[in-house]
């Protein structure tokens, strides 16, 4: 019998046939649609045979009009295995609870370790963890997966340069790697303060040396600012030269702005679909009645069920498709200049750092074609020039 799931789950018995009308008895079930099968002569006179359940009212009739006894040897499938079940309800009751706490106990968060972090650093991490849900006696499925929260740990906490996170049974293991921040013992050996590139010097703190130059002074890139020798020729002392030199230099910029770009970006709307999985075949549970969008992105969440230390086949997927909606931005060539000057101070600002500022900027070439507009913007800033070099035996 080809159906054996179905005949599993509605029922079927083993029957015995004794007398001299069996095979009458089984051609005259096929005959009136009684299906029946694994047909077997045990004895002389005695048949063996497999029928459904349902079917089982219907032989009786049959088993005297052929002059036939049946007798009932096996019964199999659901219905006897829930008969059983209903005998032992108390088993039955506390072996599906147990495998429920078991199910549950599985699919929990029971530890989290974390390497490489200071103390402080690692308080941070578990504070932030807590936030987001991630802690001990979670349940997996309700918090974020492991790329959500390593974005949410550099995100939030400054210390941190990187942090692997990856989810082991029931446990979540945390690298993190520190930013390294070495104690500033600047111009540690001793030596003297050059210029990095060609300026007029704004203003000079000098903490440590001997200053060779004074504000509104020119000088060329590596140019001696502070030397590191001090006291007389006769007993002169060599040190670290410490110092802020700030110096007015400039910055050249190359910037192109197109009257016309075409991009894409998500409009805010979106659908958010739940499924059931199982190996490869995915059951809705929620959300399959929406409209499809023209043009989307598709994101998708699998968790699967833990059973002790196995990834089971069956689990949860959710899917959140995104609208994406095509843009046209169009500037005129006044606001594609203004554009390009923000583009350009930004580069610029960069570049020089926090201590830095820009006091003036001039479009040096501006051009309209292609429909791009292309400018030279020449920026005047202020920013630290000071370079330490290490006092040579001989200099």
């Amino acid at each position: 019998m080809k159906n054996g799931w179905t005949n599993f789950l509605l029922g079927y018995i083993r029957v015995v046939l004794n007398g001299r009308g069996t095979e009458r008895f089984v051609n005259e079930c096929i005959r009136n649609g009684i299906p029946v099968w694994k047909v077997k002569r045990t004895k002389e006179e005695e048949l063996s045979l497999f029928v459904r359940l349902k079917d089982v009212h219907a032989l009786r009739p049959i088993a005297r009009k052929n002059d036939c006894k049946c007798h009932f040897k096996e019964r199999r499938g659901i219905p006897f295995l829930m008969r059983k079940t209903g005998r032992n309800l108390g088993f039955a009751i506390g072996f599906v609870l147990f495998l429920a706490v078991l199910f549950l106990l599985s699919n929990m968060v029971w530890s989290i370790e974390i390497q490489g972090a200071k103390p402080e650093t690692e308080h941070l991490i578990k504070k932030e963890l807590t936030r987001i849900g991630v802690k001990e006696g979670s349940i997996q499925f309700l918090i974020p997966d492991a790329d959500d929260i390593q974005k949410s740990l550099s995100d939030r906490i400054k210390a941190i340069t990187w942090v692997g996170v990856k989810l082991n049974g029931t446990s979540y293991h945390l690298k993190v790697v520190e930013k390294n921040e070495p104690d500033k013992t600047e111009y540690a050996s001793p030596g003297n303060i050059v210029a990095a590139k060609k300026a007029v010097i704004t203003r000079m703190f000098v903490s440590h040396g001997k200053p060779l130059v004074t504000v509104n002074d020119h000088v060329q890139k590596g140019q001696l600012l502070v030397s590191g020798v001090i006291g007389t020729e006769k007993n002169s002392k060599i040190i670290a030269s410490k110092a802020l030199v700030f110096g007015e230099t400039w910055y050249k910029s190359s910037v192109e702005v197109p009257l016309r770009t075409n991009f894409n970006v998500f409009s805010g709307n979106n659908n958010v679909k739940h499924y059931i999985t199982i190996g490869s075949f995915q059951l809705p549970i929620w959300g399959f009645n929406q409209k499809e969008f023209s043009s989307q992105e598709k994101e998708e969440d699998q968790r699967y069920v833990k059973f002790l230390n196995w990834s089971l086949p069956v689990g949860y997927l959710k899917e959140t498709i995104r609208e994406k909606e095509a843009v046209k931005r169009l500037y005129t060539p006044s606001e594609a200049r203004q554009a390009g000057l923000r583009i350009g101070k930004s580069d610029v600002l960069q570049k020089i750092g926090e201590n830095g500022q820009i006091i003036g900027e001039k479009v040096l070439h501006q051009t309209n074609e292609n429909g791009k507009v292309k400018m030279i913007i020449l920026y005047q800033v202020i920013e630290n020039i000071a370079k330490s070099t290490p006092i040579v035996q001989g200099d």
